[in-house]
Parts: C-alpha cells; structure tokens; sequence
C-alpha cells in the first residue's frame, strides 16, 4: 500500500512538473477538459473558445446527450467520458471546468487539484459548511490555481462601484439589501425527455440516497437539498460575495432567515424566502420569490451620504435627499454607470492568465468557501428555528 501511494505520489508530482513546463513555454496552448457539460458548462466552454491559445479537448458528463452536443459545439475531436477520474487521469489535460450540481463540487475539485489540474469551479464552491476548511487545505496543499464561480469579481463596474465604496461616495454603508426575482411558474416541466439508457443516474446521485430517476430533480437540482440549497447558494451567493468584498469581511455573526413553499409544492426549497446575515458593521438582507422576473436581481447599498443600486447591467448612486419622502419618485443619480460586459468572459479571462502567471485569481477558493458559508448559514437558520448563530 505505501509502494502505491509513493507511486502516485511521484506520478502526480511528474504530472504537475509537465503541466507547469507546458503552461509557462513561450505560445504554449492551455488545454481544457470540462465536467458537465450542460447548459452552464457549455456556456463556460463558450468563453474558454473565445480567448485566445486554448483547446478544449476532453469532456465529461453523466448525460451523453450532453458530450455530444459539446463535441460538436467546440471540438469533435475531443474524447468524451462519464467517470471524471478517467478524464483527471490524463496526463495532456492542464485545467478543468466543473459545472456539475453542487453536492459534486468538492469531491471534483479536490480530485482535480490532486491530480495536477487548475480549476475553475462553478459557484457554490461547496454544498455543506464542513466541506469548506479540507477544500481549502487540498487547495493549498496542491498549489493549483482554483478560480471560483462569482464572475462579479472581473466584471468592470462592480470594481469600479468597489471603489465608489471604498472612497466614501456612499458614507458609511450600514445595510446593503440583496435581492433576487425569477419565474419559475412557467418553468415547473422538466425540459425535455431524457433518455434514460444514456444517463448514468447512479453517479448522478453520488452520494445522495439512491432512488428512482425523477425528472424534476435531474432537471432542476439547484431546489432539491441532496443537490443543492436553493436561492440563497444558488442565487444569495453571488450578492453576498459582493458585499463581502465592499465590506472587507466575510464573517456572519449571526443569520435569521424564514421561507415558504407557496407556489412549487414539489420542490423541497423554499419558492419565496428571506433572510438577514449581521456582520460587524453591517447588515446584509436577501429577498427571493421564484413567482416574476420584476426587477430581477441586485443590490441596494444603504450609506450616511448616498445610495448605490447595482445589478448586472451597471450602477445608480442617488445623494441622500434634504428631508423625508414617501415619494415613489427616485431622484435623478449624481453618477451611473452602464454595463453591456459579459462579466463571465471576464472571469474565465482572469482565470486563463492565472493559469499562465500562477498568480491568485480574482475570486481565489477562499472567497469561494465564504461566500457559499453565508448561503449555507442562512439556509440553516431557515431549516431551523430561524436563528443561525456560530459555534
């Protein structure tokens, strides 16, 4: 046993050595492998072909359906495989993507690194709070670069609405409200029909509890809790990561959070919830029904000189009005800023560089782990009795 585990030692330490000489050489090509392949995976491949001096050349998913759409999207060359150890094993393969449900992220993740691969992870980095800390020593252990999945982070004008905040054009800022609106009503089918001889269900599940193939739960897994963990790590995530990064903490001293099953009775997520994690100097609320697309998705910064509304489509500050209002009027904004940017392509540009310079990503595996904690003690306050507190 120890002359195995010495061999795999070396080997994967041989591999790691090639894999440096192959990212650091002058015109070198940085080749890809994906796991999952499905719509937010093809659409990460997407910016992979849009940069310069990669190739996508290995492809893995539980669906073959979906390796052979991404074959014949982006390389139909590439070989395809349904165990992603079988496609870590190979030795030309320099990163990967990991687009796969939450609970798959970690084990993925930490194979990846041990096997020599740098890593882009779709966000939630982690399905439970305890897979944080082995994520983040298998991390550092591996020197692998590991970019999370919180493109915010490269998108221009969030950092340049960072700045806004760190200057004081806000003030103080003591609550930053978070919210997130879809429409899941005219989404309740589960898509198409699945084949089910082409679909390994079994390494679907994983570690989950074995059971029948159920559509809804393949189809829409981010609102099943073996899978996922709803809005507040699929959607939350993401905003709290930005108030994370505004703020300077990550930390949560305490989190209240409630939810309901109104509308999607199926589902085993709440479909319309709200929660309010307390940092140090602020607090941070989160709104979510799955009911309309109104308004879709942002942040309010509350601060003592001004307001901040940021979204992906850019930012409004508006100066703190003379006297109270119940006016539904908003004053016209001191700044704006429009964004037509794909922050994605940014951050999969980020991670590239990375990759060549072996310098820290924008959103490195510890901001990952904290903005997912913050989804994960919410959801806890929620499951419980509404209270979440550390220790």
């Amino acid at each position: 046993m120890k002359d195995t585990n010495r061999r795999r030692f070396l080997g994967a330490a041989i591999a790691t050595a090639a894999s440096y000489g192959r990212i650091q050489g002058a015109n070198d090509r940085i080749r890809f492998g994906a796991i999952g392949t499905g719509d937010r995976g093809q659409y990460l491949l997407s910016n992979v072909a849009r940069l310069e001096n990669n190739d996508i050349v290995a492809l893995c998913d539980v669906y073959e359906p979906h390796r052979l759409a991404a074959r014949s999207r982006y390389n139909s060359d590439a070989k395809d495989y349904v165990d992603h150890r079988e496609l870590l094993d190979r030795k030309d393969v320099d990163a990967v993507i990991i687009a796969t449900p939450d609970h798959w992220h970690v084990p993925i993740t930490i194979d990846a690194v041990r096997a020599g691969k740098d890593v882009y992870c779709e966000k939630p980095v982690t399905h439970t709070p305890a897979e944080g800390e082995p994520l983040i020593a298998a991390v550092r252990e591996s020197k692998r670069v590991v970019q999370t999945g919180t493109q915010q982070r490269s998108w221009p004008h969030f950092i340049h609405a960072k700045e806004l905040v760190a200057n004081g054009t806000l003030g103080q800022v003591t609550l930053i409200h978070t919210y997130w609106y879809q429409n899941h009503i005219a989404n309740q089918t589960a898509g198409p029909a699945i084949d089910l001889s082409k679909l390994d269900w079994t390494r679907f599940l994983g570690t989950a509890a074995p059971r029948a193939f159920d559509a809804d739960q393949y189809a829409h897994w981010r609102w099943y809790w073996d899978f996922g963990g709803g809005a507040m790590t699929d959607l939350f995530v993401h905003w709290v990561d930005v108030a994370h990064w505004y703020m300077g903490e990550d930390t949560p001293l305490r989190a209240t959070a409630t939810g309901v099953k109104a509308l999607l009775q199926q589902r085993q997520t709440p479909d319309t919830m709200s929660a309010a994690l307390s940092y140090r100097n602020a607090l941070v609320e989160f709104d979510s029904a799955l009911l309309g697309y109104l308004e879709g998705g942002g942040l309010m910064l509350r601060g003592t000189k001004a307001a901040m509304r940021l979204h992906r489509s850019g930012f409004e500050v508006y100066a703190e009005v003379p006297r109270y209002t119940e006016a539904f009027t908003t004053p016209p904004p001191i700044l704006k800023e429009l964004s037509p940017a794909d922050g994605g392509l940014d951050h999969m540009k980020n991670f590239i560089e990375c990759v060549r310079s072996r310098n820290t990503p924008t959103a490195p595996v510890e901001v990952g782990v904290a903005a997912a904690r913050a989804g994960h003690v919410a959801n806890l306050a929620m499951r419980g009795d509404g209270v979440w507190t550390p220790g």
